[in-house]
């Protein structure tokens, strides 16, 4: 197994797309640079979805081409409609997004998971039409349960990872959405999948709704995985339990695998310092462990 491990920064869009207070595209612009200059060189910067559904990443189209060269940035395309306008401005990374739950789908898409599946499959070959080389990522949400339909069982997470390894999707990231998921049930999921899909095709994507993120983290480390995301200053709630935290957090999960010797190669105070300004604007404290302590050290803890 390798050492290396993988990190998806999802801050810019997942963890701000949720976020009612306008957020300028100046301001994502710095907080993206300086995701970069920490180190950081894989993250989904934006959607391109309807503005009226998603306001706060209305700005895709404009902010796109002042992105910073070098890095691989991706971008959630839903419809054809969204891959046009992406393609427009030159994406050749993009992320798709269904779930593993019905009645998630058809509460928050209104399509079935085949409806949807059936969907993406004419958006990746439109997008393979226009970009051959390009890449393309498959989000399975409520991989581990849902808010509307309860327990998933992992037989159903692997259905739908085939379907889009079928379509043409290059890896699948797991979503534990509602952030209940405990390590055994990673190991058991973890075990179903990898009877189907490639170990470097899956990539896990936990929220630390009930902090068993890092503990998520480790099981899946020890079966192999060395594929994460995360969100600088643990950007992005959980909408199914106000109040609690979303997203792991990019400053928790750089300082375990430090701790654990994979040693990524990321400036962790840089990493600590980079979502201040956005989490000022929109009224949150930092919320990640490891970055309260990185800025405590450093004397630059707001209070």
């Amino acid at each position: 197994m390798s050492d290396k491990v993988r990190i998806v920064e999802v801050g810019p869009r997942d963890g701000l797309q949720n976020e009612k207070t306008p957020i300028p595209i100046e301001m994502k612009l710095r907080f993206i640079q300086s995701l970069v200059d920490a180190g950081l060189h894989e993250i989904e910067a934006t959607s391109f979805v309807s503005p009226k559904w998603v306001p706060q990443l209305s700005d895709a189209a404009e902010m796109w081409p002042q992105l910073p060269v070098g890095p691989k940035f991706s971008a959630l395309v839903p419809n054809l409609k969204g891959l046009a306008r992406a393609l427009e401005v030159g994406v050749s990374r993009i992320a798709l997004f269904t779930a593993a739950s019905e009645a998630f789908t058809l509460k928050n898409i209104n399509m079935s998971i085949d409806q949807s599946l059936d969907v993406f499959e004419d958006v990746v070959c439109g997008f393979r039409e226009k970009m051959p080389q390009g890449w393309v990522r498959g989000y399975i949400s409520t991989a581990f349960e849902c808010p509307y339909g309860g327990r998933i069982e992992p037989k159903q997470v692997v259905a739908v990872a085939k379907k889009l390894r079928d379509i043409g999707v290059d890896e699948v990231s797991i979503g534990d959405t509602i952030g209940v998921a405990g390590p055994e049930e990673v190991k058991a999921l973890t075990s179903a999948l990898l009877n189907d899909v490639p170990i470097g095709s899956v990539t896990y994507h936990f929220h630390d709704t009930y902090g068993t993120a890092i503990a998520n983290v480790a099981q899946a480390l020890e079966l192999g995985i060395r594929s994460f995301d995360s969100s600088a200053g643990g950007l992005g709630g959980c909408p199914y339990a106000p109040g609690a935290a979303g997203n792991l957090a990019t400053e928790d999960l750089v300082y375990f695998l430090d701790r654990t010797g994979l040693q990524p190669n990321i400036d962790k105070l840089r990493l600590a310092r980079a979502s201040l300004e956005i989490l000022s604007s929109i009224g949150r404290p930092p919320f990640g462990k490891a970055q309260l302590a990185q800025l405590a050290a450093s004397e630059t803890c707001p209070r």
